[in-house]
C-alpha cells in the first residue's frame, strides 16, 4: 500500500483527487488482517467457521470469539478489529430484539443485515469519527438459508459461500 496524498487520509469526508475514501481503505486492510472465517450456504442452513487461533501462549483460548449468537435464527462471524466487531455484534442484537418487541416477530437476516450496513455506512460520512475495521457474515434461516457479508463500507453482499480475512483468497480458490 502506498502512502496518501497529504491531508486526504486524515478527513473521513474528503475524497482523494482519483475518487478514494483512505479511511474506508485503512478499514478493509484492518479486515484482510484479521482472522479468517467462513460462510457456506446448504439447503437446510448455513455453516460459519472461524479461526480462533491463539496468538500467545499467555491467551486463555476460551476468550477468542469470532461467531456470536444475535437471536434464534441468525449468527456472526467476525474479521477484523475485535472491539469494532463487539460494538456491532451489540448493535445487531439490540435491532434483533427491537424487532421482536415491536413486531413480536423475529427481524429477517436481509433486514438485520441491511441496518447493520446502515449503521456502519453512517461511519464514512461524519468527522470525529472513523469507518469499522471489520467485516461480518452475516447467517440465518428465514424461509430460506441467508448469507451476507458486510463491507467497512456499508456495502452489503448475499453469497452462496464467501470468507473474510487474512485467508480469503486461499479459501476462495
Amino acid at each position: 500500500m502506498h502512502l496518501p496524498q497529504m491531508g486526504y487520509d486524515r478527513a473521513i469526508t474528503v475524497f482523494s483527487p482519483d475518487g478514494r475514501l483512505f479511511q474506508v481503505e485503512y478499514a478493509r486492510e484492518a479486515v484482510k488482517r484479521g482472522a479468517t472465517a467462513i460462510g457456506i450456504k446448504t439447503k437446510e442452513g448455513v455453516v460459519l467457521i472461524a479461526d480462533r487461533r491463539v496468538a500467545s501462549k499467555l491467551l486463555e483460548a476460551d476468550t477468542i470469539e469470532k461467531i456470536y449468537k444475535i437471536d434464534e435464527h441468525i449468527c456472526v462471524a467476525t474479521s477484523g478489529l475485535v472491539a469494532d466487531a463487539r460494538i456491532l455484534v451489540d448493535r445487531a442484537r439490540i435491532e434483533a430484539q427491537i424487532n421482536r418487541l415491536t413486531y413480536d416477530e423475529p427481524i429477517s437476516v436481509k433486514e438485520l443485515a441491511r441496518k447493520i450496513c446502515d449503521y456502519k455506512q453512517q461511519y464514512t460520512q461524519f468527522g470525529g469519527v472513523r469507518p469499522f475495521g471489520v467485516s461480518l457474515l452475516i447467517a440465518g434461516v428465514d424461509e430460506k438459508p441467508k448469507l451476507y457479508e458486510t463491507d467497512p463500507s456499508g456495502a452489503l453482499l448475499e453469497y452462496k459461500a464467501t470468507a473474510i480475512g487474512a485467508g480469503r483468497n486461499v479459501v476462495m480458490e
